[in-house]
């Protein structure tokens, strides 16, 4: 993961080690800035009948060992993540490392879809998937962060002082 920067109380940008705490204040205006393009990724699941639990389980469980192994490996391309209910929104170095990731026969993705591929013949849509990925193009992007712990883009990117205009 990124190691995430705060602006000291001078208003020049300053690159001081944040605090990783998700509860820490900010209480600057802040923006993230992110080198290059990077691409978004939200993927989440849907449970249409919830006492079916052994079909949706499997896939609550899989989703904290995929993200345990990104983290642990940050060259494959995970920049940050961000659990909001049953969607998992995720910032990723490039598509190309999205793909190599989800298609590794080395990564805890490829068993755990290939699982639920073949529990799905058999679930008749207890529980449903989805994701959707977006590119975006380095300097195409809007954020701003007040009063807020770190979130989203901010904790994937730098967090920089984001008084005056950009």
């Amino acid at each position: 993961m990124t190691q995430e920067t705060a602006p000291l109380s001078t208003p020049e940008i300053a690159a001081v080690p944040a605090t990783r705490t998700p509860t820490a204040r900010r209480p600057l205006r802040q923006r993230a800035e992110l080198s290059g393009d990077f691409v978004v990724f939200l993927i989440g699941m849907r449970i249409n009948r919830p006492l079916r639990v052994r079909s949706w389980l499997p896939v609550v469980q899989a989703m904290p060992q995929m993200i345990r192994e990104l983290e642990a490996h940050p060259e494959l391309g995970l920049l940050g993540t961000r659990f909001a209910g049953l969607t998992l929104i995720q910032y990723w170095r490039s598509q190309e490392h999205l793909l190599a990731y989800a298609r590794s026969r080395d990564s805890v993705h490829l068993p755990a879809w290939q699982a639920f591929n073949r529990r799905a013949k058999d679930s008749a849509g207890d529980v449903g998937i989805w994701h959707e990925t977006y590119m975006v193009r380095a300097g195409e992007y809007e954020n701003v962060y007040v009063d807020v712990p770190a979130m989203g883009l901010g904790r994937a990117g730098t967090l920089v002082n984001a008084s005056g205009s950009r």
